[in-house]
């Protein structure tokens, strides 16, 4: 096949399997596919042809197969056993019947066959290249890459590995973080999807498992298995929380990623671009992992609801915006480790939360202080709560195995209703002393307006001049701001005698109880009605 292969193909496969790095089987089909495709061309496509491979002579030899039959031959797919004859004239009247395959002479078509090569080859080698690239990346899936960014595609930043380019979509890059093209940058190789124009490599930046990667590179003692990293969290580009612990009792886990004067953890620091990294020790146990996760804040105690899936943690007053960290980021990130809902409350509230429920369950019969705080550590606050557990659930309590449980839900249900009474009765003295603070309002504006009140001070004649200006002082600007008042030692300190601050705290109060019906219901104070008021 001189005129389709002028030079040695042996030669010529083995230069480009060097240099390309692709598999001479998969340039011998793609000769063979083209020489076949000039050769149909040529005898038409229902002729039955067949290429092979010459290693021997480094040529694509082309075969027609024709059906050996008794008589003439009836089309360009059979020959008569005279023309086999000559080809082979081993051939027998037995033969008749059998496939004959006759090897063509590239002269015929060796123009055409070497144009459709030229253009298959370079085809070929580029789906090749594609699918080695493919095959590379595809192995590296979930490892980190090394590359730089060759420019930014709307929002997507387009990264050069070498061999192949890959993206960072926009919705994997870390917020605020600035890329230029030249820019080096290292990134997880999140996916690597096969598409029609070839490999399409998605790289991360945002991905925790970068985090974790980085760590492998950094830290000999993780990538031999010494030290597991049990967890990640990570917000990208202000803080990751990681885990670790070590399998050997003589190694520091938290000492190891850290490194000496910390230029383990520093080296990955910089690759994240000043991304904060908090490394906690890993603990079985969940309180204790809870109390590392959080740190540096000094935790009291941990309440742990596992029905819930849920932690309490206790923490000082002074500790709780330590706890919970900036915009909820320290306790947001806890719970991404643990895998557990972190629910964060300082002593003052628990304390308070503690009497609110003290009261409701101290007025229940028959239920001890021992079993006050049972109910109390098993999330069991209230009567209400009482009533609506289950009585499997009670009956499984410490100390409630023998106790008459239907009898103490029946205790805690007449509570309950004495506790809707008091509320309704609490509401309705909230709506009536709202409407009386509403009236005294309106008063209060019709008093100033009118300059012959009887709420003015003007009109106490048993006041000194010096007496009403002392108290105009003291922000008393009527009789309504003395009824208000909580008693006579701020009247007296205002310079009034025992006598005469008495005698004004009476006049307030019958003054404003002829013009307020319910006025007691303000200060717990009686109204003292005058002579006239009936």
């Amino acid at each position: 096949m001189s005129e389709v292969n002028p030079l040695d193909l042996r030669s010529v496969l083995s230069q480009i399997r060097q240099e390309r790095n692709i598999d001479e089987k998969v340039l011998i089909d793609a000769l063979k596919a083209s020489v076949l495709s000039a050769a149909h061309r040529k005898f038409g496509v229902e002729a039955d042809l067949e290429t092979r491979y010459n290693e021997q002579s480094g040529e694509i030899d082309v075969y027609q197969f024709k059906r050996i039959v008794a008589g003439p031959a009836s089309s360009d797919l059979e020959i008569s056993l005279e023309d086999a004859q000559q080809l082979d004239a081993a051939l027998t009247q037995e033969d008749v019947g059998e496939d004959l395959g006759v090897k063509v002479e590239s002269s015929d078509f060796g123009r055409i066959a070497a144009q459709s090569a030229k253009q298959v080859i370079v085809r070929l080698l580029r789906e090749a290249e594609r699918s080695v690239v493919f095959k590379e990346f595809v192995g590296r899936k979930g490892e980190p890459v090394a590359g730089t960014v060759r420019r930014i595609d709307r929002g997507n930043i387009v990264v050069d590995l070498g061999r192949a380019e890959a993206i960072v979509p926009v919705r994997e890059q870390i917020p605020g973080e600035t890329m230029r093209p030249g820019d080096r940058v290292v990134a997880y190789v999140l996916d690597v999807v096969e598409e029609g124009r070839g490999a399409q490599i998605i790289l991360s930046r945002a991905h925790a498992n970068l985090v974790a990667k980085l760590f492998q590179q950094e830290v000999p003692e993780i990538a031999e298995g010494i030290v597991i990293i049990e967890g990640i969290a990570r917000e990208p580009g202000i803080r990751t929380k990681i885990a670790v612990r070590s399998r050997d009792a003589d190694v520091d886990p938290v000492g190891t990623c850290v490194g000496m004067k910390g230029v383990r953890v520093q080296a990955v620091v910089q690759e994240l671009r000043g991304e904060k990294i908090d490394i906690v020790p890993f603990a079985e146990d969940e309180a204790r992992f809870v109390c590392n996760a959080l740190a540096p804040a000094e935790i009291t105690r941990v309440l742990i609801d596992e029905g819930q899936h849920c932690m309490r943690v206790v923490v000082p007053d002074d500790q709780l915006s330590l706890a919970i960290g900036r915009s909820g980021q320290n306790v947001r990130l806890a719970a991404e480790l643990l895998g557990w809902k972190i629910d964060i409350s300082s002593e003052t509230k628990v304390a308070q939360e503690r009497q609110v429920a003290s009261q409701s369950l101290q007025r229940i019969e028959q239920l001890s202080e021992l079993g006050l705080q049972t109910l109390y550590n098993h999330g069991i606050r209230s009567a209400q709560e009482l009533v609506e557990a289950q009585e499997e659930f009670l009956q499984q309590l410490p100390g409630f195995d023998g106790q008459d449980v239907a009898g103490l839900r029946q205790s805690a249900q007449q509570v309950v209703q004495l506790e809707m009474h008091e509320q309704q009765e609490r509401k309705q003295r909230v709506y009536q002393v709202a409407k009386l603070l509403f009236a005294l309002d309106r008063l209060t504006q019709k008093s100033r307006d009118n300059k012959a009140s009887d709420l003015l001070f003007t009109q106490c004649t048993f006041l000194s001049q010096q007496q009403r200006q002392q108290l105009q002082q003291a922000a008393y600007e009527d009789l309504i701001d003395v009824y208000l008042n909580t008693g006579l030692d701020c009247l007296v300190a205002l310079g009034l005698t025992q006598e005469h601050a008495q005698q004004l705290q009476q006049h307030a109060a019958e003054i404003l109880g002829k013009q307020i019906d319910g006025l007691e219901l303000l200060c717990n104070k009686p109204v003292l009605e005058s002579s006239d008021a009936s």
